[in-house]
């Protein structure tokens, strides 16, 4: 009967969870468009033909809440067949772990995963794991896996190092295509932005077929802070929420450090445009650049990191290959529209991350929910940009 009765409470949990996130809307639902370019069908990462997404919520007792997200590039070997890829710093107070040789060989060779700074190890495990049991990988002897995280701290137990590399198996068997779920899901089960519930997010933008029809896409771990600012509304600032506000923070706040702006963000851009590893590189700039967008204050305490990578399938690496590979390559000349469009997708995924977050306790702290009936209010005073 006890079993019973956890297991139905765990259902409830479950299931008004899920109900919260149906309820809350992305930021199209409230009029908030930004840029000059459509998104992909699924206004997601996942409309970039070939890339999944899975997450692992870890929802335990009144003391653990994160989690792992994972973005597989392909459905073939990653290892084998490796991805074109390229990483930016906007400010290093953080763990990317696997960058450096991502930084030296312009390739990624394993999914692309996030978590909590605490568990970055168990993750880069489980990625390791998964590598050498893929068929193909008998004789793989060395695996460079990429790990983002972000601190979820205040409202996790992140000194108890809850993920284990199980759950980067369990987040990769749940990767699919189609809708990302957002919000507070996976590795931002335990984060905040801007004084508000922070987590995943995504957005995609399609460039129109006189800039070659490609499709660019990205994923958000928002856990950040600054002036929040959405569709060139002071938001933060009416709300009374923002960094280096002249007054003390109010009472029952959580933990996190707001007025300073600290915090951290990982994001992740995929493209099926054809372009290498140095135009990667400045693809995944531009993506750090449209934090600015958002309010970001880039503080001393913020690790913003972009990992950029192409699925362009003729720009892979095959494991071991050493003859020549014909490539067809965008030249730089023509890659301004992608970094156009990679600007406007982070701005709004981290929009969706913020809207779609429901409010979280435990007995680190508490993160409220951005309030989107205040929100809307203040989106109607304000022209639409």
């Amino acid at each position: 009967m006890k079993s019973l009765a956890i297991l139905s409470l765990a259902l409830g949990v479950v299931a008004t969870l899920t109900a919260q996130d149906e309820a809350r809307p992305r930021a199209r639902d409230i009029g908030l468009a930004p840029g000059v370019f459509t998104p992909g069908p699924l206004n997601a990462i996942t409309d970039v033909t070939g890339v999944t997404v899975g997450h692992v919520t870890l929802n335990e007792g009144d003391h653990v809440r994160t989690g792992v997200t994972v973005i597989v590039p392909h459905q073939g070997n990653v290892f084998q067949d490796k991805v074109p890829g390229a990483v930016f710093v906007g400010n290093a107070f953080g763990k990317l772990a696997g960058s450096t040789q991502v930084e030296e060989l312009g390739t990624i060779e394993t999914p692309v995963a996030l978590t909590n700074t605490l568990s970055v190890g168990a993750v880069m495990d489980g990625l390791v794991r998964w590598t050498i049991e893929q068929p193909g990988n008998q004789n793989v002897r060395s695996v460079n896996a990429l790990v983002g995280e972000t601190n979820d701290g205040g409202l996790n137990d992140i000194r108890g190092q809850h993920v284990r590399p199980q759950h980067v198996l369990d987040a990769i068997k749940d990767a699919r295509g189609g809708v990302v779920r957002e919000g507070s899901v996976g590795a931002g089960t335990g984060t905040q932005s801007f004084g508000w519930k922070g987590g995943i997010g995504t957005s995609s933008r399609r460039l129109e077929s006189r800039y070659g029809g490609y499709t660019v896409g990205v994923l958000v771990q928002s856990n950040y802070g600054g002036v929040l600012t959405m569709g060139g509304a002071p938001i933060g600032k009416l709300l009374g929420r923002y960094a280096y506000q002249p007054k003390p923070q109010a009472a029952g706040r959580s933990g996190r450090a707001e007025d300073a702006g600290d915090g951290s963000c990982m994001i992740v851009v995929a493209t099926d445009a054809p372009i290498d590893a140095r135009d990667l590189k400045r693809l995944a700039a531009r993506a750090v650049f449209g934090l600015a967008r958002t309010g970001s204050s880039y503080s001393n305490g913020s690790g913003d990191f972009a990992i950029a990578f192409s699925t362009a399938a003729d720009l892979r690496t095959r494991f071991g290959a050493a003859a020549p590979q014909p490539r067809t390559v965008l030249p730089s000349d023509g890659v301004s529209p992608l970094f156009q469009a990679a600007l406007e997708a982070t701005e709004e995924a981290v929009y969706n991350s913020l809207l779609k977050a429901t409010s979280v306790i435990s007995r680190s702290g508490k993160a409220e929910a951005l309030p989107i009936q205040r929100v809307k209010e203040i989106l109607e005073r304000y022209p639409r940009n």
